[in-house]
Parts: structure tokens; C-alpha cells; sequence
């Protein structure tokens, strides 16, 4: 009897041991595992990341420098309302007009994404632009053919420009910088457009 009984109690003792001692530090060593394999995971990813990055910087700084800054005037970066309403200003100058009754506001375009989500029906959410939309309103006071000009400048100008409405009216009250226009000649435009600039 006595010698099955040894060997029993030192299974005993060898499976309390492993229980006690050996298992939680397996355990603790398959979690670390885990960890080494999920920071891996984001190693590689980090990596991948950087090397895009590194192609995209590439290809950026490949750009020539006037067209880089066409491509900025296109589709800047931030709003800058005060520059693009300068740069109008500069258009309708030529023609002896003047900006007059300036508005601005700025679209939300996230609210905008995810009423046009609802809309649709989805519950998916609908990801919002990354590019912001500013509304600005002017009129501007010249004759007929001045207003054509000035709109032909504004539609070739860089920035993205989409003229949203038009309304005239006579207007007597200002005959512009040109003393030889008829005042009958001269009509007040009111101007509604929006332009686009990228988000951070």
C-alpha cells in the first residue's frame, strides 16, 4: 500500500504546484504573447503608415512650387474670408465697381452629412466632407457689360467659385468711378456664391 501512496501524494504535490505556481505564470506569459503580437501588429502598421507618408511627401515635394500655390489658391486650407473678399475686390475693380453690403456665413457640412444620411434611410452614418463650404453675399453696382466682365473674371478666377444666385435692380444712387456712364446705365447686382476650402 505504502508504496502507491508516495507516488500519489507527489502527483498531488506536482499538480498543486503546477495549478498554484506553473499555470498562472503560463497564463501570464500567453497574455504577454498576446501583447508582443497586438504591438506588432501596430509596429507594422505604423510602419506602413510611414512609408505612405514618406511617398506622399515624396510626391509633394515633386510639385513645382508656382503650381503648388495655384493648387492652394484653388482649394486653400482654411476659409481666409478676408482674402477672398479682397480678391473679389480686385476683380470688380478694373470695371469701377465696388464691393458693397458684404455677408458671409459659414455651412455646416457635418450637419449636412448626416441629415443626408437620414434621409437616405441608412443607419450607417455618412462620413462628413473634409472640405468646409462659405457662403458669401455682395452686390456690386456697374453697367451691363461690366457685369459681364466681372462675372467672366470671377468664373476664370482660381479659386473654386460657384455662383449660387443673381438678382439686379436699377440703381440710381451711384453711377460708379466712370463720370462718362449715363447713371440710366448703371444697375445694382447682388451676388450669392460659395466657395470650398479643405479641413484640417
Amino acid at each position: 500500500m505504502m508504496r502507491f501512496t508516495i507516488p500519489i501524494i507527489l502527483i498531488g504535490i506536482t499538480g498543486a504546484f503546477f495549478f498554484i505556481f506553473t499555470n498562472p505564470i503560463y497564463n501570464n506569459i500567453s497574455a504577454l504573447n498576446s501583447d508582443v503580437a497586438s504591438y506588432n501588429g501596430a509596429l507594422d502598421n505604423s510602419k506602413m503608415f510611414e512609408n505612405e507618408r514618406d511617398k506622399l511627401t515624396s510626391k509633394y515635394n515633386q510639385i513645382d512650387p508656382d503650381n503648388l500655390m495655384k493648387i492652394k489658391k484653388l482649394l486653400p486650407d482654411n476659409v481666409d474670408n478676408i482674402r477672398l473678399i479682397l480678391e473679389i475686390g480686385q476683380i470688380a475693380l478694373p470695371y469701377g465697381m465696388v464691393l458693397k453690403d458684404v455677408k458671409y456665413s459659414m455651412i455646416n457640412t457635418d450637419n449636412t452629412a448626416a441629415a443626408g444620411a437620414v434621409i437616405k434611410g441608412g443607419s450607417a452614418s455618412k462620413p462628413s466632407p473634409n472640405y468646409g463650404v462659405f457662403d458669401l453675399e455682395f452686390s456690386i453696382s456697374g453697367t451691363y457689360d461690366n457685369f459681364i466682365s466681372f462675372t467672366k473674371d470671377l468664373e476664370s478666377n482660381l479659386r473654386i467659385v460657384d455662383i449660387s444666385s443673381i438678382t439686379f435692380s436699377s440703381n440710381t444712387s451711384s453711377v460708379g468711378s466712370n463720370p462718362k456712364i449715363n447713371s440710366s446705365d448703371i444697375y445694382k447686382y447682388d451676388f450669392k456664391i460659395k466657395t470650398y476650402y479643405l479641413k484640417n
